[in-house]
């Protein structure tokens, strides 16, 4: 059993993406050598804590964090299979941006 992540604001029909902690995680430590030092931290930040605790982001955050977010998934230096990861957030962090409702990260145990 792994702990995955529900991102809000998702692809599935229920609206949500199901992430593992551990791809997450690995994820921030990729960004850090694909985004520049001074606009990488934020969204560093929220990868590299990812199942420590349950986020509530802001519209206005939210859409930085999909602009960062869609610039990594563009990068030639980020692997297939977290430039994947990356786009999917990138959309639900762009769908919250455009929704009343806050982009919210809560734990679930999973398979």
């Amino acid at each position: 059993m792994s702990t995955h992540i529900v991102v809000s604001h998702g692809s599935d029909f229920f609206g949500e993406d199901h992430l593992p902690v551990r791809r997450l995680r690995e994820l921030g430590e990729h960004l850090r050598g694909v985004l520049p030092a001074c606009d990488h931290p934020p969204l560093t930040q929220l990868l590299e804590t990812a199942g420590t605790a349950e986020h509530t982001i802001s519209g206005e955050q939210a859409a930085l964090l999909a602009v960062l977010l869609r610039r990594a998934a563009a990068s030639k230096h980020l692997s297939k299979p977290h430039a994947a990861i990356a786009a999917r957030l990138g959309c639900a962090a762009a769908n919250a941006a455009s929704s009343p409702d806050p982009w919210t990260w809560r734990t679930s145990a999973g398979s």
